[in-house]
């Protein structure tokens, strides 16, 4: 990826929105997003200068739907009216937006905070609660405990949202398997509609990583990687949870929230990336910077063109996480002609005989033994990608090149 500015976006293909907002009261060590400790007058100046980047793209999106926005951070929530303002500047630039879907930090989702969302039309919710025990809620520096955490996601419930997803992390340092399964159990207890299950990411860039190499950070083992998943499947399973994605299971006739997996998406705000089929960006992490370039000129600090090819394999990429591929929807994206078994049959036959992938007709389904692999691959790939990109443009507002 380089500095060179894309083109503006065209006509895109089942296209979502993305909000990001880089602000926490409280940022985590771990974390390795973007995300500053919250400072009111950075965040004005953010909010200026993220109606501003919407407004520029205005033109060339007008007319366009979208499936859904879906809004990150940090914690989106830390400044719940400024993020009011911006969803409802969203709305009115671009009226056809679909689920609209806000991440929250369980200790910034007040009642005030979740009728003011509930009333600008968002209707699914995703709770940082990560872990349901103290102990370790306090080792990895979260800045709540599990009463708080647990009593958000009943509120949250409660007021009557589309879908509730809460996140929780496995492999914690020190975590025993006993202590993964409670977790489990008391959230799949509450009735949530969806859980989402997460490795500890350590990358050398977060604050964790400044203090010890990625070489020095213990990574979990296989078999314990494996006795959490295996569980966590069982489980929901037993509880009508279907697995939906490598990392989640949902009510089956509950609306998916997921985060990642629109084939187009636009990104607003600091780091945010976009994806329109001809070009693949991010924008600058540094907020001072991503404010003082709006409105005069787009805020992207690299980024690359992407070939037809490598569109396809995008798109094959994010149907493996979501455990199916198929060929009917792989001609609605890529046209009439185009053949999924032609193009990465190749790949995904072999994987048959492995007990990885079952076939039928043209679509491939990846098998409980699949989705584990995919897992770990995807587990690693996140931690070289996103070590070389977001290590690179957190050190530098306008890195020249990034070598993936």
């Amino acid at each position: 990826m380089s500095r060179r500015l894309p083109k503006w976006p065209g006509r895109l293909t089942v296209p979502g929105l993305y909000l990001h907002v880089p602000f926490c009261k409280n940022p985590c060590p771990y974390c390795p997003y973007n995300r500053i400790k919250y400072d009111e007058s950075l965040f004005m100046a953010y909010e200026k200068a993220v109606k501003e980047e919407i407004d520029l793209y205005g033109p060339y999106l007008d007319g366009q739907a979208f499936c859904s926005l879906y809004i990150g951070g940090g914690t989106p929530t830390v400044n719940w009216r400024g993020l009011v303002s911006i969803v409802c500047h969203l709305q009115e630039r671009f009226q056809k937006i679909g689920d609209i879907c806000v991440e929250l930090h369980p200790g910034s989702m007040e009642v005030d905070c979740l009728s003011a969302l509930k009333d600008i039309g968002v209707t699914m919710l995703s709770i940082g609660v990560e872990s349901t025990s103290d102990v370790m809620l306090k080792r990895i520096k979260r800045s709540h405990d599990a009463r708080v955490a647990l009593e958000a996601v009943k509120r949250s419930m409660r007021m009557g949202f589309k879908s509730v997803n809460v996140d929780l992390m496995f492999a914690l340092p020190g975590q025993t398997l006993s202590e993964w399964e409670h977790d489990v159990k008391t959230v799949v207890g509450l009735g949530v509609d969806q859980l989402s299950t997460y490795p500890m990411f350590s990358f050398p860039y977060s604050d964790l990583g400044k203090s010890n190499s990625l070489q020095q950070v213990e990574r979990p083992s296989h078999c314990r990687v494996k006795s959490m998943l295996e569980f966590t499947d069982k489980h929901c399973e037993e509880n009508g949870l279907q697995q939906c994605t490598v990392w989640s299971w949902v009510k089956p006739w509950k609306g998916k929230f997921s985060s990642i997996t629109r084939h187009h998406f636009i990104g607003f705000g600091p780091s945010a990336a976009s994806m329109t089929g001809a070009d693949f960006y991010v924008n600058t992490f540094d907020v001072k910077a991503y404010a003082t370039t709006l409105p005069s000129a787009r805020p992207v600090a690299v980024s690359m063109p992407i070939q037809r090819r490598l569109e396809m394999a995008y798109w094959l990429y994010w149907r493996i996480y979501e455990l199916e591929a198929s060929g009917e929807e792989f001609r609605r994206v890529f046209g009439s002609n185009a053949c999924l078994d032609a193009e990465f049959g190749h790949l995904l036959r072999p994987l048959i005989p492995m007990g990885l992938v079952d076939r039928t007709n043209d679509t491939y389904r990846i098998t409980k033994s699949g989705a584990y692999w995919i897992h770990r691959l995807q587990n690693e790939y996140s931690l070289s990608y996103i070590n070389h990109l977001w290590g690179r443009c957190r050190k530098e507002p306008w890195p020249e090149e990034v070598k993936l």
